[in-house]
Order: C-alpha cells, then sequence, then structure tokens
C-alpha cells in the first residue's frame, strides 16, 4: 500500500546548518527505501510564505497569499513511500530526520482508477 508522511514542523525549528545535515540525511534515507523498493517519491517545501492557495467558490477562483490554514506547524515536505502496513509505515516515518523537530503525518494514499501510473510505477 502507497502512504504518503507529510513532514510537518515550525519552519524556525532548525538553524541553517541543522537543515542542511538534514538534507543530508533525508537523502540518505531516500538512497535506503529506494534499495528496499519502497521509495516512491519525497520533496522539501520551498518556505510557507512562498504558498499561494486557490479556492473556487460559485464558479469563481479566489487567490490568497500563504497557506490555507494559519498553524504552528508547517507542511514542510513530504515522501511517499510503499508499506506493506501502517505499524510498516511508522517506522519509515520514525526514520524521517525531521521527526525530531516536528510531527509526520502518515495518511494512506487512494487508489483511484483513471489515474495515470506514477513513474516509479512504470
Amino acid at each position: 500500500m502507497k502512504y504518503m508522511l507529510l513532514v510537518y514542523m515550525d519552519e524556525q525549528a532548525m538553524t541553517d546548518e541543522e537543515r542542511e545535515h538534514c538534507y543530508v540525511e533525508s537523502a540518505k534515507l531516500t538512497q535506503d527505501l529506494n534499495a528496499s523498493g519502497q521509495y516512491l517519491g519525497a520533496g522539501p517545501l520551498h518556505s510557507v510564505s512562498t504558498a499561494t492557495s486557490v479556492r473556487v467558490r460559485e464558479g469563481k477562483r479566489l487567490i490568497t497569499d500563504g497557506p490555507f490554514a494559519e498553524t504552528r506547524e508547517q507542511l514542510g515536505g513530504y515522501y511517499v513511500v510503499e508499506a506493506a502496513d501502517l505499524d510498516e509505515a511508522i517506522s519509515i516515518a520514525e526514520r524521517i530526520p525531521p521527526a525530531r523537530f516536528g510531527t509526520i503525518e502518515i495518511r494512506p494514499v487512494m487508489e483511484i482508477q483513471g489515474l495515470p501510473a506514477s513513474e516509479a510505477r512504470a
């Protein structure tokens, strides 16, 4: 089953040096996941200050700067992995370096007929 692991943390929780080290550790984790056949995708996100939110109400597009919700922790990145079950997804999530500073939300990915196959699957 596919799981999306969403990385939430306060953007100010790490120093620049800690953030760079986190990127190195995260790249190593993705290499390990790839070697085990569990890696489907991952990526850090730019600062929440670069976010744009789009809503459509009564057929009209509404665009606002910033994230959808004001929170103490911001969505900072994601992993998409293949795991046998939630327990295995949890084991992967606890290895994600930002888990030491924030929260990793685990969500099963719904399989919907008609979607194109991902490159990882192709």
